[in-house]
Order: C-alpha cells, then structure tokens, then sequence
C-alpha cells in the first residue's frame, strides 16, 4: 500500500514538473560492490559496497501517465562516455524508449581504465548493471519486462557476460535482460560452461579490430550455436566503427589480438599456458604478459557507423517493443 501510493505521489510531481520544464531526467543512486572476479560472485562472496549512481531519461514528448516504458541501460567502455554512446541513447529516446547512462567510473573516481583494466573490473560492471536494472524495474515509469542492456567495448563484455548463466544464477535475479547488445566486445574467452540467457544476443564488431578482435567473436557465437545468438561484422572497420572521425593509434591500449583465456565453471579466468586463476592485479599482469601488446587503432567508419545506428534501431524494436 505504501508502495502505491508512493508511486501516485512521483506521478503527480513528475507531471508537475514536466508542466514547467517539458523535460525529465532523473539521477537514480544504488548501492552496488567491487567483486574483481565472475568467480568471486559465482561464489557469492563478501563484498565492500560501493554508491554507483548513473542518469535516467525519460521521453518527454511521448509521456503518458498510464504507460511503462521500456528502458535501454548503456554501459561505456574504457575510456569512459563519448559523443557516439550519447547519439544512441538520443536516438533511442527519440524513438519513444527511457535510457540510463550507468556511470560505473564516475561512481568510483576513475576516468578511463585504458591500460589499467584492473580498476573497474569487468565483474564489478556486471554487478552494478544488475543493481541497476533491479532497481531501476521498480520505477514507476518503467516496464520491468522490456529492459535491454547495450555497451560498448569494455560495456561490450558487461552486455555479452551478464547473459552468463552462472552468473544470473549466482545473482538471483527476480527480473531479467530482455535483450544484448554488444558492441565490440571482448570475447577472447572460452568458457567451460558454454551456458548463456535465452534473450536476443547480438554482436556487432569491425573486421579490422585489434584491441577486441572479431575472430573470436565469431567463433563464440558458432561454437555457442544458438538460435538467439548471432554477430554482425563489419568490413573494413575497425574497433570504435560506430565513432565520428579518422583512424587514431592508441599506444596505451591492450591490443588482446593474440589472446584467448579460458573461463571455469566456477568464473576464474585462467592465464595462458599456466592455468592459474588471474583473481588479483599482480596475477592478471603476469597473465597478460603471455599474449597483450600494447597499442591499437581506433576511429569511425562512416558506412558502418550508419549501418550500426539503423541496426540498433531495428533489434531495440523488436526485442522491446513488440
């Protein structure tokens, strides 16, 4: 009841307020954690909280106080938000959808994690996206059964690993992604446990790419071998495609080109050769001495930027609105 009448109270302010600003974002605040490993969620252990906030947007100009709205939750990639992820949520909140900026780094005072992947792990960016859509399903605007999760190159692998069954297992999850939208991911992981969600999962990655290349991409989604998976790869395009601008080297970044860890049952990423669990910074370093360069190229290719855009449209369409 408390509940309810709550909701009948932001409904009305909110409305209110459109009245006057004809606009409505909403900064939403959760309490998340800093696990450094899938194996230390798989085996549920004690974590030091952590206040991750990110901003919700609301469509003004297709608000109706009797609808839920499906919501897309966008998560960055090292180097933090950029131009090109904010042209995807605007096209989206055009298109009638909400949109939540998930601000993981800000949340923990980092910037960028280009060469320092060990900031903000990718396990810790599962962890609050799931904090984030499990808070974010008991808004009253929104339709908890139409929320879609889309990232972009380290927010690729969050999209592409929170489909990991252990891991929803592991979470206990009473609501779920209604699709994936991964845009070059990392997948240069075999998993022992090829066990994914059943939600549209979707890869898209350029032919070029040599920080996240895309062969492994392509064999993840053939060797997954499922109806709700699948990739699209762009030609003569290489990571960040979706960018406005030329071709730029990044010496800091790892280039994983020659890489492919495997994943155990129980979410322990392994080093090549030595199978040891990468479970700490030290371990990870040692690791990556095996098969990371550092340096790779990245910047726009207009055809698959256009390309990119219609086809996010598309599967955002008919995985949340029909």
């Amino acid at each position: 009841m408390n509940n309810l009448i709550s909701n009948y109270f932001f409904i009305f302010f909110f409305f209110t307020y459109l009245t006057w600003s004809q606009s409505f974002s909403e900064k939403i605040i959760f309490t998340s954690s800093n696990p450094y490993s899938f194996s230390e969620i798989i085996s549920n252990s004690e974590f030091q909280k952590q206040d991750v906030f990110g901003q919700l947007v609301v469509p003004t100009d297709t608000l109706n106080p009797n609808k839920k709205y499906p919501l897309i939750i966008g998560v960055a990639g090292s180097e933090g938000w950029k131009n090109h992820h904010y042209d995807y949520l605007k096209m989206y909140q055009d298109l009638g959808y909400a949109t939540f900026e998930l601000n993981s780094f800000k949340s923990r005072n980092i910037k960028s994690t280009v060469g320092k992947q060990n900031q903000v792990t990718v396990a810790a960016m599962v962890f609050d996206a799931y904090k984030a859509l499990e808070k974010l399903s008991k808004h009253p605007l929104i339709d908890k059964d139409k929320i879609s999760i889309t990232g972009w190159s380290l927010g690729g692998g969050v999209t592409l690993f929170s489909a990991w069954k252990p891991i929803i297992k592991a979470l206990g999850q009473s609501v779920n992604f209604a699709s994936h939208l991964a845009f070059y991911p990392p997948c240069f992981f075999d998993f022992e446990e090829m066990s994914f969600s059943d939600s549209p999962i979707h890869i898209l990655i350029g032919e070029l790419d040599d920080w996240t290349p895309a062969k492994p991409c392509d064999e993840f989604v053939k060797k997954l071998a499922k109806s709700n998976v699948n990739i699209t790869i762009y030609e003569n395009s290489h990571h960040g495609f979706d960018r406005e601008g030329e071709l730029e080297f990044n010496e800091n970044g790892y280039s994983f080109k020659d890489c492919m860890f495997d994943v155990n049952t129980d979410g322990d990423i392994l080093m090549n050769y030595l199978n040891i669990p990468m479970t700490n910074p030290f371990l990870q370093k040692i690791g990556f001495l095996f098969c990371v360069e550092r340096g790779v190229t990245i910047g726009g290719n207009k055809k698959a930027r256009n390309k990119s855009f219609k086809f996010a449209k598309d599967f955002m369409h008919k995985t949340l609105s029909q």
